[in-house]
């Protein structure tokens, strides 16, 4: 499993590494500081608890600090919110005897779900959990995220193609760079949130031996929550596709998210989504027609 101590420890030593004293608005005594960004004192001093206190937190211990404290030191700090809610996260695993086992990311989507997809015919629309793994696609997204599903492992997992097929995702992903950044930092948050799960542990281990670029981007501390938002893609078939993405929590079930690409009318894109959604029907067609007899 994930080490919580570990976790909590560099995370907040990390975030208290990139605030200065003149960001948080302390005076900054002195021309040699032996520590980058805030010492631990100041961290407490700006939090309202002792130093001792905070010092317990750093080292790992999280496990009796109140929502209160949390929200103070998530303002010393200068937190945003995916980093806010990390702190939570990792404080509420800290808290429940032997690790929180109870909220697992789902591997199968219910029909109804199955249905939802197959209603959506004009944008691409896929279910995926945490770990990136593609649970459901409508045809539109199976056309759209061929290079991701050409893996023949099941499910197909983004993470992965990002990080073990680089050319492949380099091409495929306009702005790559952010891609690979934000993918890891959602793996980061996830972790947060099921540090116990075995395949996330084994998803994350398998990136960090077989990526110099993975294991960078994990020892960063970052996290991201999944938002809405703009992907630039560069298809095979159809070529260069500006889409808007929603991203949705699926609340009846949890660890799921529903993603649709959608493009404005009369743009580009919109037409490019067309194109693609005629050419996925005459694959499908020709995938399923019987073969003629000599």
């Amino acid at each position: 499993m994930i080490d919580l101590r570990s976790e909590i420890k560099e995370f907040l030593s990390s975030r208290r590494a990139r605030i200065t004293p003149e960001r948080a608005g302390l005076p900054a005594y002195g021309g040699n500081r032996r520590v980058k960004g805030l010492r631990r004192e100041e961290v407490a001093l700006l939090a309202g608890v002792s130093v001792d206190y905070y010092v317990r937190m750093e080292r790992g211990s999280l496990a009796g600090a109140s929502d209160s404290v949390l929200d103070a030191v998530s303002s010393a700090l200068q937190l945003d919110e995916a980093e806010r809610d990390h702190l939570f996260h990792l404080a509420r695993q800290s808290k429940t005897p032997g690790g929180a086992r109870r909220r697992r990311p789902a591997v199968t989507v219910r029909p109804a779900l199955q249905q939802v997809l197959a209603a959506v015919t004009d944008a691409p629309a896929w279910i995926c959990n945490g770990r990136y793994d593609v649970l459901a696609t409508n045809r539109l997204a199976r056309a759209l995220y061929a290079p991701v599903l050409a893996d023949p492992r099941r499910p197909a997992n983004t993470a992965r193609f990002v990080y073990l097929d680089p050319d492949a995702a380099r091409t495929f992903f306009v702005d790559y760079d952010r891609v690979a950044r934000d993918v890891a930092a959602k793996l980061r948050m996830e972790a947060g949130r099921n540090p116990h799960d075995d395949e996330l542990i084994a998803l994350v281990g398998e990136l960090s031996t077989r990526s110099e670029l993975f294991r960078q981007r994990w020892a960063s501390q970052d996290v991201r929550l999944h938002r809405s938002g703009r992907k630039r893609l560069h298809h095979p078939v159809v070529g260069r596709l500006d889409l808007d993405v929603e991203s949705m929590d699926l609340p009846t079930d949890p660890g799921l998210l529903l993603n649709i690409y959608t493009a404005p009318a009369g743009t580009a894109a919109a037409d490019g989504l067309a194109l693609l959604a005629s050419w996925a029907a005459d694959q499908e067609e020709l995938a399923t027609e019987t073969p003629a007899l000599s």
